[in-house]
């Protein structure tokens, strides 16, 4: 009887994993679904778009279709780098839109155990931390997982759709 309650509480830990693609911002390590990601490019020529949001660097042809570009180092509020060789553009899709997201470098596609997830609580009042889903822990590191379709608001989006 022990043998069969240690199988099935084992047998969620087993089966309950979630995959992400792991990416750095200054110097955490943050995560996002790997099936929200359409794909990653290097940096390539951004087109300026005029009274935009402070964080929107503007837009860029993937294909002929225009796709907007958001620097996440000032959507999350830290400061501006120059952007270098390590720079990428990760391709995903938030509520039904493609949206690129400049990080400083891309990492890894991890998998995590669903219990190695704790949900974040608010950090302080004064940043929004809506869009982080939780907290991953990777052996002794941790990694700050986001959820996409909450990293703009609908006034963001509808401002960029807009544009």
């Amino acid at each position: 009887m022990n043998i069969e309650n240690t199988a099935i509480e084992n047998k969620p830990d087993t089966a309950s994993t979630e995959q992400f693609v792991t990416f750095i911002i200054g110097n955490e390590t943050y995560g996002i679904e790997v099936l929200k990601v359409q794909e990653i490019i290097g940096m390539t020529h951004i087109t300026h778009v005029p009274n935009t949001l402070s964080f929107m660097k503007g837009v860029i042809n993937l294909r002929g279709s225009v796709v907007p570009v958001i620097d996440m180092r000032k959507k999350i509020g830290m400061e501006e780098i120059e952007y270098n060789a390590f720079t990428v553009i990760i391709i995903t899709e938030v509520k039904g839109k493609l949206i690129g997201m400049i990080v400083d470098s891309v990492q890894d596609v991890v998998t995590i155990p669903v219990q190695k997830i704790q949900d974040t609580m608010r950090f302080t009042s004064h940043v929004s931390t809506d869009y982080i889903k939780g907290i991953g822990q990777i052996d002794d590191n941790l990694v700050i997982i986001l959820d996409v379709d909450k990293l703009l608001t609908s006034e963001e989006l509808a401002h960029i759709k807009t544009t």
